[in-house]
């Protein structure tokens, strides 16, 4: 027997040139209803997690690797060419601009079998080519798999904010990767439209 959850929603990765790199997830549709949460990195590799719930918190944890977790209130609004992402720790304002020309390809692709896993294992070793550091599928901790279903891709065109008080600078490339986990986001900032599966053998 297997267990499976699958969130369906956005995923805004951005570096900036204070070299803190930031992982913005928009969820609308998962088993814990909808909500926002951010990873973020530090530029001595200082990965914090900042979560609305501590169910939201426990389930990422199982999946990702952190230094520290913090539950805070957090939003992430706006149009789809302005985000605002709110929180105690974190404030960005994230300006989203046209489609990718990987985002025109990945339309190209029905939903339904760009949402699926065999999907996702198939297209993994030619993502991890074109897009260094970037995988599509893999296992995470406590025997998790993970199964990432990009269905658009839109250039993030400008950032802002602040992390701790401390003002973030403008946009960068996400260089380093981040390391949360099994796949880091693309070196370039972009907002990904995401179908993610999680699977989990009892």
């Amino acid at each position: 027997m297997s267990q499976r959850w699958r969130f369906r929603g956005q995923i805004a990765g951005v570096g900036s040139t204070s070299g803190v790199r930031v992982v913005v997830g928009r969820w609308a549709d998962t088993h814990l209803g909808p909500f926002g949460d951010a990873m973020v990195e530090t530029p001595d590799s200082h990965r914090v997690l900042v979560a609305p719930t501590e169910a939201v918190a426990e389930f990422i944890c199982a999946t990702y690797e952190f230094d520290e977790v913090r539950l805070e209130p957090i939003t992430v609004s706006g149009s789809p060419g302005q985000w605002r992402v709110e929180s105690q720790s974190l404030v960005l304002r994230i300006g989203v601009g046209g489609r990718m020309p990987l985002g025109l390809l990945l339309r190209l692709v029905p939903a339904r079998v760009a949402a699926s896993p065999a999907w996702a294992t198939a297209i993994d070793p030619v993502v991890r080519v074109v897009l260094p550091g970037v995988r599509t599928r893999g296992t995470a901790s406590a025997g998790r798999r993970e199964f990432y279903g990009a269905t658009d891709l839109h250039a993030v065109t400008e950032l802002s904010g602040r992390f701790d008080g401390a003002d973030l600078g403008s946009l960068a490339p996400v260089d380093p990767p981040c390391s949360f986990g099994f796949s880091s986001t693309p070196r370039r900032p972009g907002v990904t439209d995401v179908v993610t599966t999680v699977t989990v053998r009892d």
